[in-house]
């Protein structure tokens, strides 16, 4: 802005390549698509798991590649599981020492709640695994049908047999062929995606996917979706006070 001149007060401290786009994009949103970890929960719940598995600090480094874009997803799923191989005996224990109650982020309950009362689909769309979102999901009064996500795989001992590859988060690019896919099947007009991710912002940059990317970096800042992000928030109150003329 020139000098003298006054910043406008809805984009005082506001970080974003199109702020105004996706401040109205959320707006007028028929679906809103929630990445998990670092997102709608304060952890990263594969590293989590690899922690209770004492695996924690080889899978960290796994899942900071994943996320930071240099390594493809898939192949650092791959590696992850690989290093844990989780029994659905401790994926249990693990469960039931991390209420979900205790690992949202602050602000996501509203602002979901405030979401559905503005009859906006929200939807789970994680690279995580299902059986640790559900209970988020649950908490959150989302559908178990809204989740997106992998899913662990045990034979009838209950020892890890892999993943179910037909998940499309399974592979690269899998989140953006979700939400492109959502929109297209259920003829949504506007679809926002909303994570901490690389793998949440290329929702946005693939034909057809969504028409606008909130990048949140309430619990992990990426240098490249702070700066590649339509609209990068710290607080889910940002979101709140967008939503307050709805």
């Amino acid at each position: 802005f020139p000098v003298g001149s006054a910043r406008p007060e809805s984009h005082e401290m506001a970080t974003g390549t199109r702020v105004e786009h996706a401040q109205a994009a959320l707006q007028k949103a028929d679906a809103v698509c929630f990445d998990v970890d670092s997102t709608v929960i304060t952890k990263e719940g594969i590293d989590e798991l690899a922690a209770f598995l004492g695996v924690g600090d080889r899978v960290a480094a796994l899942t900071a590649s994943a996320m930071g874009g240099s390594v493809p997803f898939h192949e650092a799923l791959a590696a992850r599981l690989d290093v844990m191989r989780p029994s659905r005996k401790q994926l249990d224990a693990m469960l039931a020492a991390h209420p979900p109650a205790d690992l949202l982020t602050p602000g996501i309950a509203a602002l979901i709640a405030r979401l559905v009362a503005l009859n906006k689909r929200v939807y789970l769309v994680s690279g995580g695994f299902r059986q640790m979102i559900e209970p988020v999901a649950a908490e959150l009064a989302i559908p178990p049908t809204d989740i997106y996500a992998n899913s662990l795989l045990f034979d009838d001992a209950g020892d890890f047999t892999g993943h179910d590859p037909a998940e499309p988060t399974s592979r690269a690019g899998g989140k953006a062929k979700v939400v492109a896919d959502l929109k297209a099947s259920r003829g949504y007009s506007t679809v926002v995606m909303i994570g901490d991710g690389a793998t949440d912002m290329e929702a946005r940059d693939v034909p057809g996917g969504a028409d606008a990317f909130i990048g949140f970096g309430g619990i992990q800042v990426r240098d490249k979706v702070k700066a590649g992000a339509d609209w990068f928030v710290t607080s889910f109150d940002e979101l709140m006070k967008a939503l307050a003329g709805c």
